[in-house]
């Protein structure tokens, strides 16, 4: 993966599902959230002057970060789940599929990229990034289609 142009083509296509300039969220090694205001961090050597991307990079070097691609939310009555990212997706799940990754609350999904590394995972994040408590979960590789469709979207994003 091409960290640079790839977190370039998410950043710019971002606008209708998050604010660009937060985007990126640094993910500590037990996975809990840190900042998610990457334009204000001045430590790991981030000048003002460094564009977005050259601060990301630099932050790779120390932290892992998540990048959101979108966000996704169940609707349990009807075994539905709603995506949102730069298209809208609607499915029916399967009872299988729904036991498998429903989550009672609304979650940022995109992916993690590991510190000072190219490789990255699928997964999600809390909506609220301000709570103590905010994670990043993998989400398990299956092939139900709330998988396929998340990673048919992440794979759109990718940039090698």
């Amino acid at each position: 993966m091409n960290l640079e142009k790839t977190i370039k083509n998410i950043r710019a296509s971002c606008n209708n599902y998050v604010d660009p300039d937060l985007v990126a969220t640094v993910i500590h090694d037990n996975y809990y959230m840190g900042s998610n205001n990457i334009t204000e961090l001045d430590q790991f050597d981030i000048n003002l002057s460094d564009s977005f991307e050259e601060k990301i990079l630099k932050i790779l070097k120390h932290e892992n970060v998540f990048l959101n691609i979108g966000m996704y939310a169940f609707i349990p009555l009807i075994n539905e789940c709603d995506i949102y990212s730069t298209q809208d997706y609607n499915f029916k799940l399967s009872p299988e599929e729904f036991e498998k990754y429903a989550n009672e609350k609304e979650r940022l999904f995109g992916i993690l990229i590991k510190k000072d590394s190219p490789d990255y995972i699928i997964g999600s994040c809390d909506l609220c990034g301000c709570s103590i408590d905010a994670t990043f979960k993998e989400i398990e590789p299956s092939d139900f289609e709330f998988y396929r469709k998340l990673k048919e979207i992440i794979d759109g994003k990718i940039i090698y």
